[in-house]
Protein backbone atom coordinates (compact mmCIF):
# COMPACT_ATOMS: atom_id res chain seq x y z
CA UNK A 1 0.00 0.00 0.00
CA UNK A 2 1.73 3.21 -1.10
CA UNK A 3 0.40 6.59 0.89
CA UNK A 4 0.97 9.78 -0.51
CA UNK A 5 2.18 12.93 1.77
CA UNK A 6 0.97 16.33 0.09
CA UNK A 7 3.61 19.24 0.48
CA UNK A 8 3.06 22.70 -0.41
CA UNK A 9 4.69 23.88 -3.67
CA UNK A 10 8.04 24.69 -3.03
CA UNK A 11 9.35 28.61 -3.80
CA UNK A 12 12.90 29.64 -5.30
CA UNK A 13 12.95 33.08 -5.04
CA UNK A 14 14.45 35.24 -8.20
CA UNK A 15 14.60 38.46 -6.62
CA UNK A 16 14.80 39.75 -3.22
CA UNK A 17 14.07 42.91 -2.03
CA UNK A 18 17.67 44.11 -2.41
CA UNK A 19 17.84 42.76 -5.59
CA UNK A 20 14.40 43.89 -7.08
CA UNK A 21 15.46 47.77 -6.31
CA UNK A 22 19.26 47.05 -8.25
CA UNK A 23 17.11 45.51 -10.81
CA UNK A 24 14.65 48.84 -10.97
CA UNK A 25 17.13 51.14 -10.96
CA UNK A 26 19.17 49.21 -14.02
CA UNK A 27 15.73 49.27 -15.93
CA UNK A 28 15.24 52.82 -15.10
CA UNK A 29 18.89 53.79 -16.51
CA UNK A 30 18.46 51.94 -19.44
CA UNK A 31 15.23 53.96 -20.46
CA UNK A 32 17.59 57.47 -19.84
CA UNK A 33 20.12 56.21 -21.75
CA UNK A 34 17.84 55.34 -25.09
CA UNK A 35 15.08 58.01 -24.67
CA UNK A 36 17.09 60.92 -22.77
CA UNK A 37 14.45 63.35 -21.36
CA UNK A 38 11.28 61.57 -22.69
CA UNK A 39 10.11 64.55 -24.51
CA UNK A 40 8.77 62.30 -26.93
CA UNK A 41 8.55 58.94 -24.82
CA UNK A 42 5.29 57.81 -22.82
CA UNK A 43 5.23 55.30 -20.13
CA UNK A 44 1.99 52.87 -20.38
CA UNK A 45 1.63 50.16 -17.83
CA UNK A 46 -0.78 47.30 -18.20
CA UNK A 47 -3.37 46.64 -15.86
CA UNK A 48 -3.79 45.04 -13.47
CA UNK A 49 -0.33 44.12 -11.81
CA UNK A 50 2.04 46.03 -14.33
CA UNK A 51 0.78 48.84 -12.90
CA UNK A 52 3.09 48.86 -9.60
CA UNK A 53 6.26 48.28 -12.17
CA UNK A 54 5.46 51.33 -13.91
CA UNK A 55 4.81 53.27 -10.76
CA UNK A 56 7.97 52.35 -9.60
CA UNK A 57 9.69 53.00 -12.98
CA UNK A 58 8.58 56.69 -13.36
CA UNK A 59 9.05 57.25 -9.70
CA UNK A 60 12.69 56.59 -10.65
CA UNK A 61 12.78 58.36 -14.10
CA UNK A 62 11.69 61.18 -12.16
CA UNK A 63 14.32 61.51 -9.82
CA UNK A 64 16.90 60.48 -12.16
CA UNK A 65 16.46 62.82 -15.06
CA UNK A 66 14.97 65.80 -12.33
CA UNK A 67 11.76 66.01 -14.21
CA UNK A 68 8.34 66.73 -12.41
CA UNK A 69 6.46 65.36 -15.54
CA UNK A 70 6.74 61.90 -17.50
CA UNK A 71 3.87 61.06 -19.56
CA UNK A 72 2.48 57.98 -17.91
CA UNK A 73 -0.73 56.31 -18.42
CA UNK A 74 -2.33 52.82 -17.79
CA UNK A 75 -3.85 50.23 -20.00
CA UNK A 76 -6.52 47.99 -19.19
CA UNK A 77 -7.05 44.82 -21.75
CA UNK A 78 -9.49 42.82 -21.05
CA UNK A 79 -11.94 43.63 -23.65
CA UNK A 80 -8.59 43.21 -26.31
CA UNK A 81 -7.53 39.65 -24.74
CA UNK A 82 -8.25 36.62 -26.83
CA UNK A 83 -9.77 34.65 -24.23
CA UNK A 84 -12.52 37.16 -22.79
CA UNK A 85 -15.34 35.37 -24.04
CA UNK A 86 -14.05 32.06 -22.64
CA UNK A 87 -13.71 33.04 -18.42
CA UNK A 88 -16.37 34.03 -16.41
CA UNK A 89 -17.80 37.81 -16.40
CA UNK A 90 -14.80 40.23 -16.86
CA UNK A 91 -14.25 42.87 -14.30
CA UNK A 92 -11.86 45.45 -15.78
CA UNK A 93 -9.84 47.84 -14.63
CA UNK A 94 -9.01 51.42 -15.39
CA UNK A 95 -7.74 52.90 -18.47
CA UNK A 96 -6.08 56.13 -18.04
CA UNK A 97 -4.47 57.43 -21.10
CA UNK A 98 -4.75 61.42 -20.46
CA UNK A 99 -3.07 62.05 -23.78
CA UNK A 100 -2.25 60.96 -27.59
CA UNK A 101 0.24 58.96 -28.50
CA UNK A 102 0.17 59.75 -32.14
CA UNK A 103 3.91 59.80 -32.90
CA UNK A 104 5.19 59.01 -29.56
CA UNK A 105 7.96 56.25 -28.66
CA UNK A 106 5.57 53.60 -25.63
CA UNK A 107 7.53 51.94 -23.60
CA UNK A 108 4.80 49.29 -22.38
CA UNK A 109 5.51 47.87 -18.94
CA UNK A 110 4.41 44.34 -17.72
CA UNK A 111 5.60 42.38 -14.50
CA UNK A 112 6.00 39.12 -16.28
CA UNK A 113 6.25 38.15 -19.95
CA UNK A 114 5.14 34.65 -20.57
CA UNK A 115 3.26 33.44 -23.69
CA UNK A 116 3.05 36.92 -25.09
CA UNK A 117 -0.87 36.88 -25.19
CA UNK A 118 -1.31 39.94 -22.96
CA UNK A 119 1.22 42.18 -24.50
CA UNK A 120 -0.19 41.32 -28.10
CA UNK A 121 -3.88 42.82 -26.81
CA UNK A 122 -2.08 45.36 -24.93
CA UNK A 123 -0.95 46.71 -28.77
CA UNK A 124 -4.47 45.91 -29.78
CA UNK A 125 -5.83 48.27 -27.46
CA UNK A 126 -2.73 51.19 -27.82
CA UNK A 127 -4.06 52.00 -31.60
CA UNK A 128 -7.32 53.19 -30.14
CA UNK A 129 -5.20 56.00 -28.57
CA UNK A 130 -3.33 56.54 -31.84
CA UNK A 131 -0.46 55.77 -33.83
CA UNK A 132 2.63 55.31 -32.10
CA UNK A 133 5.92 55.49 -33.53
CA UNK A 134 7.87 53.22 -31.89
CA UNK A 135 6.55 50.33 -29.18
CA UNK A 136 9.02 48.89 -26.57
CA UNK A 137 8.53 46.48 -24.43
CA UNK A 138 9.86 46.44 -20.11
CA UNK A 139 8.99 43.38 -18.26
CA UNK A 140 10.62 42.76 -15.02
CA UNK A 141 10.54 39.06 -15.87
CA UNK A 142 10.83 37.36 -19.14
CA UNK A 143 9.65 33.79 -19.26
CA UNK A 144 11.43 33.20 -22.33
CA UNK A 145 10.71 29.20 -23.22
CA UNK A 146 6.97 29.74 -22.86
CA UNK A 147 6.51 32.18 -25.68
CA UNK A 148 2.95 31.44 -27.72
CA UNK A 149 4.07 34.40 -29.97
CA UNK A 150 6.80 36.35 -31.59
CA UNK A 151 7.19 38.98 -28.53
CA UNK A 152 10.66 39.88 -27.18
CA UNK A 153 11.12 42.22 -24.53
CA UNK A 154 13.85 45.02 -24.93
CA UNK A 155 14.18 45.73 -21.58
CA UNK A 156 14.39 42.73 -18.99
CA UNK A 157 15.13 42.89 -15.60
CA UNK A 158 15.69 39.09 -15.00
CA UNK A 159 15.45 35.80 -17.42
CA UNK A 160 14.08 32.61 -16.56
CA UNK A 161 13.77 29.45 -18.01
CA UNK A 162 10.55 28.10 -16.57
CA UNK A 163 8.89 25.11 -17.42
CA UNK A 164 4.41 24.79 -17.80
CA UNK A 165 4.46 23.46 -14.10
CA UNK A 166 6.13 26.40 -12.45
CA UNK A 167 4.77 30.12 -12.09
CA UNK A 168 6.87 33.16 -11.51
CA UNK A 169 5.07 35.67 -8.69
CA UNK A 170 6.05 39.21 -8.31
CA UNK A 171 5.09 39.97 -4.69
CA UNK A 172 4.95 43.98 -4.36
CA UNK A 173 5.49 45.65 -1.45
CA UNK A 174 2.09 48.09 -1.74
CA UNK A 175 -0.08 45.38 -2.88
CA UNK A 176 1.27 42.35 -0.94
CA UNK A 177 3.36 43.94 2.08
CA UNK A 178 6.88 42.49 0.61
CA UNK A 179 8.90 42.85 -2.73
CA UNK A 180 10.22 39.55 -3.97
CA UNK A 181 9.83 37.77 -7.26
CA UNK A 182 9.40 33.85 -6.64
CA UNK A 183 9.73 30.47 -8.88
CA UNK A 184 6.71 28.59 -7.58
CA UNK A 185 6.26 24.36 -8.39
CA UNK A 186 2.43 24.15 -8.79
CA UNK A 187 2.10 20.47 -7.78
Amino acid sequence: MFIFEFKSAPLKTLLNSKQLDLTLQRLAHQLVENHGDFSNTVIIGIQPRGIFLSNRIVKLLKSIIAKKTIQYGMLDITFYRDDVHTTDIPVPSITDIPFSIEGKRVVLVDDVLYTGRTIRSAMDALIDFGRPEKVELLVLVDRRFSRELPIHPDYTGNTVDTILTQKVKVYWNEKDGKDEVVLIDKI
